[in-house]
């Protein structure tokens, strides 16, 4: 079955939910802290579903390994690219407070583990710790309406080996714009207080089944259409830049269980992903604008001349 045919014969939506004006593929623009200092180049982007996240935090292009795999890199490339963030959890909203559990991480240990407050005004959503540690500006990057895809990854499984690659994760389509995160089979274990992933990893430099286990993870986010396929853009992954995110069709839908499985080949065997459903909706309205309040529209309409001088959306 076709994702378009999924979409359009096995549509539900999730009863729980976020708000709507929070549901999108966002990029962040900035992020500032409390000690005064603005990072305004680390690519970050944020996709979000009703219930489910997925998140990607990697250096500007520059600072990034360019190695097609981790088996080519020096023990300096390998520390770079255990620096990578990539995850996907659920997430509930509570109380004006947006907070994480469960999913899957690249890291070994929580690098933000406040909730978060959230507000929206037109395509940019702030985003403040309720310590008032920093504060971040989002833009939204789905900015029409389209297909909103919200899939938690319960096991990937090559079909021809019967080996368990993949356990965890999650796909999300917002629009025009997707992300999959593509969780461990196996559990590397809390960091232990005071050293993280790049500590291990640079203490098991020589161990190739430690680095093997611990870079076999992936969070790529992608930009194309369910009628075109989505190419990815950004991943943990350097082997996958430029490559089709996921196949099109394979997928079929378990009706007893309320499960998605898709199949398909990759280096000619066969691969299996099975998921459960956070949502599946053919038309979301991934719009870039949000309501004035009567008064405030009539103030930004009397004071457009000057207002509206030098107005562009950003892309």
């Amino acid at each position: 079955m076709h994702i378009k045919e999924l979409l359009q014969c096995h549509a539900q939506q999730a009863t729980k939910t976020v708000p709507d004006w929070m549901i999108g593929c966002f990029k962040r623009r900035s992020i500032s802290f409390a000690n005064g200092q603005t990072d305004t180049q680390t690519h970050v982007f944020w996709l979000q579903g009703r219930n489910l996240t997925i998140d990607l935090r990697l250096p500007k292009k520059v600072d990034q390994v360019i190695r097609k795999s981790w088996q080519e890199c020096n023990q300096n490339e390998l520390y770079q690219l255990a620096n990578y963030e990539g995850w996907s959890a659920d997430c509930s909203w509570h109380n004006e407070q947006l907070s994480w559990s469960g999913g899957v991480s690249f890291q070994l240990h929580n690098r933000w583990p406040e909730p978060a407050l959230l507000s929206r005004v037109g395509d940019c959503m702030m985003e403040s710790s309720p310590h008032q540690t920093y504060i971040e500006d989002w833009r939204l990057k789905s900015k029409s309406s389209g297909p909103l895809l919200s899939f938690k990854l319960i096991d990937e499984i090559n079909l021809t080996t019967g080996e368990l690659r993949h356990c965890g994760g999650a796909l999300i389509i917002n629009d025009n714009w997707a992300g999959l995160v593509l969780g461990r089979p196996t559990e590397m274990g809390l960091a232990e207080i005071g050293m993280q992933l790049r500590d291990k990893v640079t203490n098991n430099s020589s161990d190739i089944d430690y680095l093997k286990a611990a870079f076999n993870f992936e969070t790529s986010v992608a930009q194309g259409s369910i009628d075109e396929g989505f190419d990815t853009l950004f991943s943990t992954q350097l082997s996958r830049l430029g490559e089709s995110l996921f196949a099109l069709d394979g997928f079929e839908f378990d009706s007893d269980k309320n499960e998605v499985t898709q199949t398909f080949y990759k280096d000619d065997q066969q691969i299996k992903r099975r998921f459960t459903i956070d949502t599946l909706e053919p038309d979301f309205n991934f719009s870039a604008t949000t309501p004035f309040h009567p008064d405030a529209k009539t103030w930004f309409e009397g004071e457009e001349k000057t207002l509206g001088r030098y107005l562009n959306a950003l892309t």
